[in-house]
C-alpha cells in the first residue's frame, strides 16, 4: 500500500475521479456552467441512437398477451404443484416405498414408542376390519340361508353381537391410531423446523446473497415444512386403505377363489376413473392458480402500504380495479369451464366403473345360479366388493396427494443437506477477545457468479486505538472490505491476520462475535427497545443496565427511548398492539447504541448516520470519533460525507476494488489526488450555498 500512487495509476484514478466528481456536483446542486467549464462534460453525454422509437399504440393490455394470457414466470411455490397430474401411475407407485421409508425414519427419530404403537394399531385395525367383514358375512349366512325366519334371526344374534364387538374394538384402535398420529405429527414438524432454522440461520453470507438459495429456502420453509406436517397423515391413510383392500381380498378368497378374479374387474375401472379425476383436479388447480396469481398483482398494488400514497396521488384506483375486474371475469369463466370438465370426467368414470361392476354382478349371478357360491355368501361378496371399490378409490386419491407431498418434503431435505455444506468454518479455536493489529495482505474477493472482482489486491494494517475511514464511490469496494474484516466473507485470495494469526485458524462465528457492525439500513427488530440493544450480545432477555445506558447515551438513542410509552419495554413495531414506530433517524441511533453495547474490539460503522439529522450526526461522531478513545478498539468508518472523516487517524481511498490513496486528511489534501478532488467538490457545494445566501 502506498500514500501516493504511481503516475499511471494517478492518471487513471483522476479520470475515474472526474466522472464521479461530475455526479457529486449534480448532487450538490452546482451550476450547469461550472460543469461546462471543466471541458469534458459534453463528451460524456450519450449520442442519439440511430433507431427512432415509434409512437406507442393508443390502447394496450396491462399484462402481455399472446393469444390467451401469457403465463407468468413460474414461482418457487408452484414448482411441484400439479406434479401428480404429470406423473404416470407407475411413477407414483414406484415412489411410494421410498416415501414410506422416509416418513418412517422421521417418525422413528421423533418418538419410537408412538411409531411402534401407530404401526401395530393400524395393522390391528385393518385385521379387525377383515374379521368384521367375515362376521358380517356370517350374519348374512345365518339369516338368508333358508329364508329370514325368526329362528334364523335369533340364531344369528351371537354372530351379530360379534360384529358389534369387532366394530367397537376397531373404533378403539382407530382412536389409538389418531392419538399416536397426533403425537408424531407435531414432533416431526418441530424436529424438521428446528433443523431448518438452525441450518439456514448459520449458512455463510455468500449463500444468503444468492437468489437461487433464497428461492430454495423459502420454498422449503413455506411448502416443505407445511407438507411435512401432512405427510404422516397421508401415509397413515394410504396404509389403512391398502390394508383394508388386502383384507377384503382375503375375505373374497375365503368365500371363493374365483371371486379374486372378479375383484380387478370391479375395482380397476374405479381406480382408473379415480386416477383421471385426480389428475384433472391437479391440472385444474394449476390453471386456476395461474389466473389467481395475476389478480394478486393488482391486489398487492391496491393494498400495499408502500404503494398507497402514490396510488391515491395519481387517483389510479379505477385503472387497477378495471383490470382486476377483467381478470376476475376470466377466472370465473375458467372456473366454470373446469367444473363442467370435472363433471364430465366424473360421469365417464362412474359409467366405466358401473360397467365393470355390472359385469362383476353378472358373473356373480352366474356363480350363484350354477351353485358355485351359496346365496348367503353372495351377499357377503357384494359387501366385500363394495368395500374394495371404496378402498381402491381412497388409495388412488391419497397416493396422488402423497406423491406430490413427498416432492415438497424432498425439497426440504435437499435444502437442509445443502445448508450443511454451506455452514461457516468450524475449527474449534475461538477468536481472541483483544486485538492489537489486523493485517490484510494482497486480499482479493469476487462475489459468486461475478467476473469482476470486488477487491483486487487490498493491503493495509489496522491498529488498536486507531480510527480509520474507508471512502470512495459506490461499488469501489469499501463495504466489501468491511465485510471481510467482519468475517462475513472469506477472501478469494490473499490473507487476513489478527495479530499475525490467519483468520482461517479461528472458528468463523467466534470471529464475527468480536466485531460490532453498524449498517446504513439496520435491522428493525420487532422487539422491545431494550431487546433491540441487547440483541448484539446474543440475548433478548438479559441486560447489563449500566453498559446499556452508556451505549444509548453515546449514540443519542437515550432521548428516543425516553420519549416512548413504557421507555425500555416499548415494542418497536406496529405489528403488535401498542407498538411504536420509529423514524429512520431514530432507528439509526438505536443501531449505533446496539453496536456500542456489543463492546467488541472491532467496530465497523458503514454510513451509520446517513438518515440522521445534522445535530444527531454531529453528536454521534463527537462520541465515536472525537470522544474518549478505547485503546483496545479498532474503529472503521465508511462514509460518503468526507467532513465526518477529517479527524480519523488514517483514511483509505478505494476505487475499482483497490486502494489508490491513503494517509491523514491533511496528507491527502496535500497530495491533490482523488480524495482532495472529492473533498473540494463537497466543500464547494456548501460554499456556493453560503455565497448565494449572502
Amino acid at each position: 500500500m502506498r500514500s501516493a500512487p504511481a503516475d499511471g495509476a494517478l492518471h487513471v484514478a483522476s479520470g475515474a475521479g472526474w466522472r464521479r466528481g461530475r455526479r457529486i456536483r449534480r448532487e450538490a446542486a452546482m451550476s450547469e456552467q461550472t460543469e461546462v467549464e471543466n471541458g469534458e462534460a459534453a463528451a460524456e453525454v450519450p449520442r442519439p441512437r440511430a433507431e427512432v422509437l415509434p409512437p406507442p399504440p393508443a390502447t394496450t393490455s396491462s399484462i402481455v398477451q399472446n393469444g390467451d394470457e401469457e403465463e407468468m414466470v413460474e414461482a418457487w411455490w408452484l414448482l411441484h404443484q400439479g406434479a401428480a397430474a404429470r406423473a404416470s401411475v407407475w411413477q407414483i407407485l414406484g415412489e411410494l416405498p421410498r416415501t414410506v421409508r422416509q416418513v418412517g425414519g422421521f417418525a422413528w427419530r421423533a418418538n419410537r414408542t408412538a411409531t411402534v404403537a401407530l404401526v401395530l394399531l393400524q395393522t390391528a385395525s385393518a385385521v379387525l376390519s377383515a374379521f368384521g367383514l367375515v362376521a358380517t358375512v356370517g350374519v348374512a349366512q345365518h339369516i338368508f340361508a333358508d329364508g329370514p325366519t325368526p329362528d334364523r334371526v335369533r340364531a344369528a344374534a351371537p354372530q351379530l353381537l360379534l360384529v358389534v364387538v369387532l366394530l367397537s374394538l376397531r373404533a378403539a384402535l382407530e382412536y389409538g391410531v389418531t392419538v399416536a398420529q397426533g403425537k408424531l405429527t407435531p414432533l416431526i414438524r418441530a424436529a424438521l423446523e428446528r433443523d431448518f432454522y438452525r441450518l439456514t440461520s448459520h449458512v455463510k453470507l455468500e449463500a444468503v446473497d444468492s437468489p437461487t438459495w433464497q428461492d430454495e429456502c423459502y420454498r422449503a420453509r413455506n411448502q416443505g415444512l407445511h407438507y411435512a406436517r401432512q405427510i404422516v397423515g397421508h401415509v397413515v391413510t394410504l396404509a389403512a386403505a391398502a390394508l383394508v383392500l388386502v383384507g377384503t381380498a382375503s375375505v373374497l378368497a375365503v368365500l371363493h377363489p374365483l371371486l379374486l378374479l372378479l375383484l380387478p374387474l370391479s375395482v380397476l375401472p374405479v381406480g382408473a376413473a379415480a386416477v383421471k379425476s385426480a389428475k384433472a383436479r391437479f391440472h385444474s388447480f394449476r390453471r386456476f392458480n395461474e389466473m389467481s396469481r395475476r389478480t394478486d398483482v393488482f391486489s398487492w398494488l391496491m393494498l400495499d402500504r408502500d404503494t398507497a400514497a402514490e396510488l391515491r396521488s395519481h387517483t389510479a384506483q379505477r385503472a387497477l380495479l378495471d383490470e382486476h375486474a377483467r381478470l376476475t371475469e376470466q377466472i370465473t369463466a375458467e372456473d366454470i369451464r373446469l367444473n363442467l370438465a370435472e363433471a364430465r370426467m366424473s360421469l365417464i368414470g362412474r359409467s366405466a366403473g358401473g360397467i365393470g361392476t355390472g359385469i362383476t354382478y353378472v358373473v356373480l349371478g352366474l356363480m350363484l345360479i350354477h351353485g358355485w357360491l351359496p346365496l348367503a355368501a353372495g351377499a357377503g361378496a357384494v359387501l366385500a366388493l363394495q368395500s374394495a371399490r371404496s378402498s381402491m378409490t381412497r388409495v388412488v386419491d391419497v397416493a396422488h396427494l402423497l406423491y406430490e407431498t413427498s416432492l415438497w418434503v424432498g425439497d426440504l431435505l435437499e435444502h437442509q443437506q445443502r445448508c450443511r455444506s454451506l455452514l461457516p468454518r468450524r475449527t474449534g479455536v475461538a477468536a481472541p477477545d483483544t486485538i492489537t493489529t489486523i493485517t490484510l495482505e494482497d486480499v482479493h474477493y469476487t462475489y459468486p457468479g461475478k467476473d469482476t472482482p470486488a477487491l483486487a489486491g487490498i493491503s493495509l494494517t489496522l491498529h488498536a486505538g486507531q480510527t480509520v475511514a474507508f471512502v470512495g464511490a459506490n461499488g469501489s469496494g469499501k463495504s466489501t472490505c468491511s465485510k471481510l474484516l467482519a468475517g462475513l466473507y472469506d477472501p478469494t485470495d490473499g490473507e487476513i491476520r489478527w495479530d499475525d494469526v490467519p483468520t482461517t485458524h479461528y472458528d468463523t462465528e467466534s470471529l464475527q462475535a468480536q466485531v460490532a457492525s453498524v449498517l446504513q439500513d439496520p435491522t428493525r427488530y420487532p422487539f422491545s427497545a431494550l431487546s433491540n440493544i441487547t440483541v448484539s450480545r446474543g440475548t433478548l432477555t438479559r441486560a447489563e443496565p449500566q453498559r446499556v445506558l452508556d451505549a444509548v447515551v453515546a449514540s443519542g438513542a437515550d432521548q428516543v427511548i425516553a420519549g416512548l410509552p413504557g421507555t425500555w419495554s416499548a415494542t418497536l413495531s406496529k405489528r403488535f398492539r401498542g407498538g411504536q414506530e420509529l423514524s429512520a433517524g431514530m432507528w439509526a441511533k438505536v443501531a449505533v447504541g446496539r453496536g456500542e453495547y456489543k463492546d467488541a474490539p472491532v467496530l465497523l460503522l458503514d454510513e451509520p448516520t446517513a438518515s440522521m439529522d445534522p445535530r444527531a450526526e454531529h453528536a454521534v461522531y463527537q462520541t465515536v470519533l472525537r470522544g474518549k478513545r478505547r485503546p483496545d478498539r479498532i474503529t472503521v468508518l465508511i462514509s460518503h460525507r468526507l467532513a465526518s472523516v477529517i479527524d480519523c487517524d488514517h483514511i483509505y481511498v478505494f476505487d475499482n476494488g483497490k486502494i489508490i490513496e491513503s494517509g491523514t486528511h491533511q496528507e491527502l489534501l496535500t497530495l491533490k489526488g482523488e480524495y482532495a478532488a472529492m473533498f473540494a467538490l463537497q466543500a464547494a457545494g456548501y460554499q456556493a450555498t453560503k455565497i448565494a445566501d449572502t
